[in-house]
């Protein structure tokens, strides 16, 4: 490979690299969150480089949030087509450390995790093994493998199950989920159909269906050690929802059962890394997990905003630190998500366009 790696102990003088920094309005990233995070710790003097898919992705001009950014290869692309792109960034950047943020990207990182580890690019990352046990078409198995309720799962392929399925006990309305992303309520036939082309199309096979649970929402968002112990847990209670379910409003709580029930998760996978849990508190009075998501979510700076900021607290445990003695995330603090426009003049977008990337001022103030 031909690098010598780069060894800096100090993460406040780190160059970090977040992917996922889209900020589309139904369903941003969580990128540009966690990018804030970094650049609002005021011991954080290091440089963040956005990483993205799409040469509208606001990240990677938002220089509030990222000093520079770089595109980088789809998913499906491949492990050594990524490895190759992230090399060469590394050639400009000299990463010290890379923050994956989308849930399709993280089997290649995992792939790649070690290349990157003799270069000096550390990554916090379940192995695969972890990972698959969380995903969608997995998760009722290993729930009930550690006594958590989740609500009744079934994987599909064909859509003639919308037809019978009323005949199998599966009433609508109920969820219809990409294997990765997205998700929609069917309340008819017609209506599963059109979700399931539309998750099919996007996300291919297979389609998930699941019961509707009727209650609130939480998500808690935390680190896992690795060794079954979590930390840094920050809760959420959705208070304003997208047509897709995602949060746009929310506020901050401290509910024991819903730790009780993520640190059950995370010890049963021996969990590393990032992590966000998604669990519906039913009229029933029972918690219910929904997902399972392998990263930060797109509400992380509302951890900085509470008072226990989680993507910092990632990196200082990359950097080794392992009494991070985080503070107490404050409850009662609301977020609301809003959009607002990038100015991005044209020598930049055509710069994105045709080289790839816009290196971060500091680079070019080293290469000058």
């Amino acid at each position: 490979m031909g690098m010598e790696p780069r060894i800096v102990q100090d993460w406040r003088r780190w160059n970090v690299a977040v992917t996922g920094v889209n900020a589309h309005v139904e369903s941003p990233g969580p990128g540009c969150a966690v990018a804030r995070c970094l650049r609002e710790c005021a011991d954080f003097k290091g440089t963040v480089i956005g990483l993205g898919y799409d040469v509208l992705d606001a990240g990677l001009y938002a220089r509030d949030y990222c000093h520079g950014g770089y595109l980088v290869p789809y998913p499906s692309a491949g492990k050594e087509v990524l490895l190759e792109r992230i090399l060469q960034i590394h050639e400009i950047e000299r990463l010290d450390a890379i923050i994956p943020c989308l849930d399709a990207e993280i089997q290649n990182f995992i792939a790649i995790k070690g290349e990157l580890a003799r270069l000096g690019i550390r990554m916090l990352l379940p192995n695969r093994m972890q990972f698959l046990l969380r995903a969608k078409d997995h998760l009722g198995a290993f729930c009930q493998s550690v006594d958590v309720l989740a609500p009744e799962s079934r994987t599909i392929t064909n859509p003639a199950f919308f037809e019978t399925c009323e005949a199998e006990g599966w009433e609508y309305p109920f969820v219809v989920k990409g294997i990765f992303y997205d998700a929609g309520i069917a309340h008819t036939a017609a209506e599963a159909r059109l979700i399931f082309n539309r998750l099919v199309n996007t996300w291919g096979y297979p389609v998930l269906v699941q019961k509707l649970i009727r209650g609130d929402e939480f998500n808690l968002s935390a680190i896992g050690d690795g060794k079954g112990g979590l930390h840094g847990a920050v809760m959420m209670r959705k208070r304003g929802l997208t047509e897709k379910g995602k949060a746009w409003a929310g506020v901050t709580v401290v509910d024991k059962d819903i730790l009780e029930m993520a640190s059950k998760l995370v010890k049963g996978l021996s969990w590393c890394g990032p992590l966000e849990v998604e669990v519906m508190k039913g009229h029933d009075g029972k918690i219910y997990l929904i997902e399972i998501n392998p990263r930060f979510p797109a509400w992380i700076y509302l951890s900085h905003a509470a008072g226990r900021n989680l993507p910092v607290a990632l990196i200082r445990t990359l950097a080794g630190e392992t009494d991070l003695q985080l503070p107490e995330a404050r409850s009662g603090t609301f977020f609301i998500r809003y959009a607002q426009e990038i100015i991005v003049e044209l020598p930049q977008f055509e710069s994105m366009m045709i080289d790839g990337g816009i290196p971060s001022v500091e680079t070019l103030l080293n290469a000058s």
